[in-house]
């Protein structure tokens, strides 16, 4: 297994930026320049750079200083604790080895934060309110260790070129390592993102930095970066944590199991006509939202206990899921405890972030969770659209 290039990389990427937001994620940006002064790397055209990291050496383990930055939720934004390093961002450590378990340490005045994953379960250590959160990994296929061409690296670049601008591979001194960084910025629907940057070890292949920028800002919404690093063996004890005693523990979700009936008719309804056929409530579902077109309406879950509605396309759409609410007057939900807002007369709880907006609200015996990479106000607006 191509440690921290193949499986981990992505993982470890996906992971950080869900802490994010997790997030949600998640996913990962102007990095901030580097000390300078260090070694940088030759020129090299961006596809002999990217396949020279996917070709280099495999370290034995990484062990790392990094620094975790999270601009993302403006004052106010968040309500109850936000002292949680993953809110406010931290320094910490990062350990990795080369049969692809890892083990992230952010540290605050709040406590420690702690990401532990290998290649089947990922787990997370919020000090702040003493509570574990686990989560199945998906399943992924066997590194045989082959490497993509040049011209295949060349190939996929032209492609992603069609829908984003990409910067050369720019030499740059990262942590005291000679690296390249690549800036991506989407050419169209690309919602509130401005652009996202990544760097790496030019002899090592092995990701430094990864960040994400807001449009109009020039610092970063999210980032990781890496502020000292060495390459050897790890010892397994660095990658395992033992939560206190009395710790809260929250199941993420785990490998689903055989769909039954229910699940398969839910699975099968796709289209307003033959979601609005199965679903236990009315489906609220124009054809426009904010002038987005609905792209498409399906069921979710078993039983078609909640529907997708998707408008637009890119980072710029608008996801809209719907159900039947449970008993009681209030919004309750995942949301219910972030600043309200009024919509078309109705309370919503609004979450409201420098990437993007999501809103929650009931109406006519009906739950709706509204998300997209928008500011507040069209957010808003596409709420008061839903009647």
């Amino acid at each position: 297994m191509k440690l921290f290039r193949t499986l981990p990389a992505r993982r470890l990427a996906l992971l950080l930026a869900a802490v994010a937001a997790v997030a949600a994620a998640a996913a990962v940006i102007a990095v901030t320049a580097s000390g300078g002064g260090g070694p940088t790397p030759p020129s090299r055209p961006l596809a002999q750079a990217v396949r020279d990291a996917l070709a280099a050496p495999q370290p034995e383990g990484i062990t790392a200083r990094i620094a975790f930055t999270n601009r993302l939720f403006p004052s106010g934004a968040l309500l109850g604790n936000v002292g949680s390093a993953l809110m406010s961002g931290a320094s910490g450590r990062l350990w990795i080895t080369n049969d692809g378990r890892g083990r992230l340490e952010l540290q605050s005045n709040a406590g420690d934060v702690q990401l532990v994953w290998n290649g089947e379960h990922v787990t997370l250590y919020d000090a702040s309110s003493n509570t574990v959160y686990k989560a199945d990994l998906p399943k992924q296929g066997r590194d045989r260790g082959v490497t993509a061409s040049l011209a295949d690296i060349a190939k996929a670049l032209t492609g992603l070129r069609e829908h984003a601008s990409i910067s050369g591979a720019e030499p740059a001194d990262v942590a005291g390592r000679a690296a390249y960084r690549v800036t991506v910025s989407p050419k169209h629907d690309g919602g509130l993102l401005g652009s996202a940057q990544v760097a790496w070890d030019a002899a090592r292949g092995v990701p430094l930095e990864v960040a994400i920028v807001a449009q109009g800002s020039s610092a970063p919404v999210l980032e990781l970066k890496v502020t000292g690093i060495s390459y050897g063996p790890v010892p397994a004890s660095d990658v395992a944590i033992s939560p206190p005693h009395g710790t809260k523990t929250v199941s993420l979700g785990s490998k689903a199991g055989k769909a039954g009936h229910e699940g398969e008719a839910a699975k099968a309804a796709v289209g307003l006509v033959a979601v609005r056929a199965v679903a236990d409530f009315p489906v609220v579902a124009p054809s426009t939202l904010v002038g987005l077109p609905r792209r498409d309406v399906r069921a979710i879950g078993n039983g078609s206990k909640t529907v997708l509605v998707a408008y637009g396309r890119g980072l710029g759409g608008i996801f809209v899921v719907e159900r039947k609410a449970g008993p009681g007057a209030g919004t309750g939900g995942m949301l219910s405890s972030l600043p309200k807002v009024s919509v078309d007369g109705l309370t919503a709880h609004e979450l409201a972030t420098q990437l993007g907006t999501a809103l929650q609200w009931r109406r006519r015996g009906v739950e709706f969770v509204l998300a997209g990479s928008v500011p507040p106000a069209a957010a808003e607006a596409a709420a008061r659209d839903l009647r």
